[in-house]
């Protein structure tokens, strides 16, 4: 553009110079058109430019475009494990029926319960979903969905056990297993005087069946962990038991990193009409019969 501005005002010199002043006055006001059309063509195209960049990023909600990533701990069951190569349970098959709504693809990714919302925060994943409770604590690194199941921390002991129930548990001096991370470990953490046993009488572990397995082999006394994995655990090792008394309900849903509004906003909307339709109270009773 400016050798082609140079060229006409070297011709309009020339023209000027020999006495065209009629040409050279035209010749100026062509450059001058020509200047102002570019510049505003250039205004246009820049500012075409930024609301199309405004647009894609309003629009990209997920990490990986054309996928929904989920954070899990599939050692949780009904709500995730394995079945094979595959995770399956509740948490699995609303996450899959929510992408099939939003249009994505599902990915599920297997890890550590207590890396699940730092990897949230850190754009690793989309969203997190592993029977995780909605807590005050949780809430100020997360965002989190609507609830879509209730859930509640029950206590397994040995039969025969001494502890016979929540104040025998809390009262005593015995050891106490926990899946690291989960609300069995916050709420048992606590001091004797909030509710908790302490950190000195607190045996965590990375997994549920480990914890469950320290309590068979005699290395702590109880386990708090939910109740539906708990179910699980006393069904496939011989000697446990359930106390009837429940330790606390509480409720699940999905966290999402603060910064993704559109993904919150998509996912409530989601499971709204999934609620609505009666879908997740399907696929709740699929793993969890009313009358079981």
């Amino acid at each position: 553009m400016k050798k082609l501005l140079s060229k006409i005002v070297s011709v309009g010199l020339i023209f000027c110079m020999t006495g065209a002043m009629a040409g050279c006055s035209k010749s100026e006001e062509t450059t001058k058109a020509t200047t102002a059309a570019d510049t505003t063509a250039a205004d246009t195209t820049a500012g075409d430019s930024s609301a199309a960049d405004t647009t894609a990023a309003a629009e990209k909600f997920t990490v990986q475009e054309g996928k929904l990533i989920m954070a899990t701990n599939a050692f949780f069951q009904p709500y995730e494990y394995y079945q094979g190569d595959k995770i399956v349970g509740i948490d699995a098959e609303i996450a899959e029926a929510l992408a099939k709504k939003l249009g994505l693809e599902l990915q599920i990714m297997d890890v550590e319960f207590d890396s699940i919302i730092a990897g949230v925060q850190n754009n690793k994943y989309d969203f997190g979903m592993a029977g995780m409770t909605v807590t005050d604590t949780r809430k100020k690194a997360v965002n989190f969905t609507t609830t879509y199941a209730t859930g509640i921390q029950a206590i397994i002991v040995k039969e025969g056990s001494e502890i016979v129930d929540i104040d025998t548990l809390l009262g005593g001096n015995y050891k106490v297993g926990v899946q690291q991370g989960t609300t069995g470990d916050i709420y048992m953490s606590a001091e004797p005087d909030d509710g908790g046993v302490g950190e000195s009488r607190i045996v965590r572990y990375s997994k549920g069946p480990d914890a469950v397995l320290a309590l068979s082999t005699g290395k702590v006394d109880a386990v708090v962990i939910d109740n539906e994995p708990a179910k699980s655990f006393v069904a496939a090792n011989e000697g446990l038991k359930i106390l009837e008394t429940p330790f606390t309900v509480e409720d699940y849903a999905m966290c999402v990193n603060k910064d993704n509004t559109v993904l919150l906003d998509k996912l409530n909307a989601a499971l709204k009409e999934l609620t609505d339709d009666g879908t997740i109270a399907s696929i709740i009773e699929k793993y969890i019969p009313s009358n079981g």
